[in-house]
């Protein structure tokens, strides 16, 4: 009779549940392509993970976990990236913002934007807003998440205004523009979409301000101190040279007079190289145009404003203007 069984009664081993390992074709497009190399627990599952795959490769240090339901694919120190990464998963849903989402931005620490009805638990190097526009601001199809750079660029500004810090707002408009993923164009519909700004009107003069070509706190302080508290004639911002045999550009120019303002930031001026730059540019300018160059200082815009606007006057009364120096409310 055992010749007889039928096949289909022949004892079969029973059917062991597919696991998921680190090998995984799916972890690995979101490890290595999608999200640097951080995970999370909910997309371990939907890949199918059991609990038992996810705490086995946490034993094999295939993942590890810098913060509950978070996995990273190595031991080492994060990257900013997967910082970022990291921090909007454990917040889910959330994305980027501020300083974070802004162009140019570099942060210290992470921010992130949640509902505004959301309680988060406080993480280390995490800094957490709460805003009633994240369905609409949020550009979700980026990777990571983030808020769309205009309003992210008029949300940091309107923190440092709060703050008092009025320079390092505008520092962070020029940092932003200097990138070309904003621009004055892009950051007005943005400013004028939103119902509650923090000093508008100082912002949108900002936002004007890196228009006509003051592209530092330095070049917008001579712009709005000097120039026109006093009453000189408008200069052509960022007007291009090839003085030198190349290209470049002159902070303020007074073209109908023959002079050129170049306000000196240390950040680029402070090095024997530099100044090198700066003569040679001086030079050519005065060889090809007879055009005189003015340097001017931090100290001399915003510690002494209205001597610094005197000078400039004369120079260019001597040279043709024919305007008269105004006094400011600051003037002695």
């Amino acid at each position: 009779m055992t010749g007889l069984v039928d096949a289909t009664c022949r004892w079969q081993p029973p059917r062991m549940p597919r696991h998921l390992d680190f090998t995984h074709p799916g972890l690995q497009e979101l490890l290595k392509r999608e999200q640097n190399g951080v995970v999370s627990r909910q997309q371990l599952l939907e890949l199918g993970a059991t609990d038992h795959d996810i705490a086995r490769m946490v034993r094999r240090r295939e993942l590890t976990a810098p913060c509950p339901g978070v996995y990273v694919d190595h031991t080492g120190r994060l990257t900013r990236a997967q910082r970022e990464w990291v921090a909007l998963f454990a917040c889910a849903p959330a994305a980027l913002s501020h300083e974070s989402a802004m162009p140019g931005g570099d942060p210290p620490v992470v921010h992130v934007c949640v509902g505004e009805d959301r309680t988060i638990r406080r993480m280390a190097g995490v800094v957490v807003h709460r805003t009633a526009h994240l369905a609409t601001r949020v550009d979700w199809r980026r990777r990571p998440p983030r808020m769309g750079p205009e309003h992210a660029t008029i949300d940091v500004m309107e923190a440092r205004i709060r703050s008092g810090d009025i320079a390092g707002a505008y520092a962070a408009l020029t940092r932003a523009c200097h990138t070309r993923e904003v621009t004055p164009r892009t950051l007005r519909p943005a400013l004028a979409d939103r119902l509650k700004v923090t000093r508008r009107s100082l912002i949108g003069g900002m936002i004007d301000d890196v228009e006509l070509g003051a592209h530092s706190v330095l070049e917008r302080g001579y712009l709005q101190l000097v120039e026109r508290a006093h009453g000189l004639p408008r200069g052509k911002r960022q007007r291009t040279s090839h003085a030198t045999g190349k290209r470049t550009d002159q902070d303020v120019c007074y073209e109908e007079y023959g002079v050129i303002v170049e306000p000196d930031g240390l950040a680029f001026h402070d090095s024997p190289e530099a100044r090198d730059v700066d003569a040679r540019r001086d030079l050519a300018e005065r060889a090809v145009s007879e055009a005189v160059t003015v340097r001017v200082t931090y100290g001399l815009v915003f510690n002494d404003a209205c001597r610094t606007a005197r000078w400039i006057a004369t120079i260019l009364q001597r040279r043709g203007w024919r305007g008269v120096f105004q006094r400011c409310p600051r003037c002695p």
